[in-house]
């Protein structure tokens, strides 16, 4: 590996560094207004962003969010810490699930720990948090593993499009791997119960029954 190599090696690696997830010790201790929120968001994951324009959140942002029922609303217009746990999942999430998956898996999560004083949405994101860093060290070496074999591809090709076709081979290498992940991940989702046609079925049966109880007043 040359010594250009290696820096482009060593500046991939410094920036997985920087992309630690934010722990729950660093949230507020207090309920924010969406100015507040969108502030606090937008400066704790700015070191996510690929350009220094682009927003972590918005109010338009978090409004669909709230819009599509993968948001709690706020109690009297303010967000708690559960909600910024929410937001930092949804956050993730966006990247590579729609709408309809991310639903899917915060609907549990929301209904049995978001508002729970035993064990919360918060003691949830904790244990993936604890999960996540573990995996960091195989993850940076996966990274450096990667990125040598695709220095020894292509050697035969021309000089002068040597590099960029070892660059496409790692990117190709990369792209492969989040495309088994997520085919992975949609299939696990797949998998969870349809809560949403739950929800659907049990406000049918309360609209019929409440059907059934008027017409037998008359």
């Amino acid at each position: 590996m040359t010594i250009k190599q290696q820096d482009i090696l060593n500046s991939i690696l410094d920036g997985l560094r920087e992309m630690q997830p934010m722990q729950t010790n660093e949230l507020p201790n207090i309920n924010l207004y969406m100015d507040q929120l969108t502030t606090f968001m937008n400066e704790r994951l700015a070191h996510t962003k690929r350009y220094e324009e682009d927003k972590v959140l918005t109010k338009t942002m978090i409004n669909n969010y709230a819009k599509n029922n993968i948001l709690p609303p706020p109690e009297k217009k303010q967000y708690s810490s559960s909600h910024l746990v929410t937001l930092i999942f949804i956050y993730y999430f966006k990247n590579i699930l729609s709408i309809t998956d991310i639903q899917k898996i915060l609907d549990p999560l929301h209904e049995k720990y978001f508002d729970s004083k035993d064990y919360s949405i918060k003691d949830v994101y904790d244990e993936v948090y604890r999960f996540e860093s573990g995996a960091m060290d195989t993850l940076m070496e996966d990274i450096s593993t990667k990125f040598s074999f695709s220095r020894e591809a292509y050697l035969d090709a021309p000089e002068e499009d040597r590099e960029f076709l070892q660059q496409f081979a790692f990117i190709c290498e990369l792209c492969f791997d989040i495309y088994l992940k997520k085919f992975i991940v949609e299939k696990m989702i797949d998998e969870l119960p349809d809560r949403s046609q739950k929800a659907k079925e049990a406000k049918e049966r309360k609209k019929a029954a409440k059907a059934a109880a008027k017409e037998k007043k008359k």
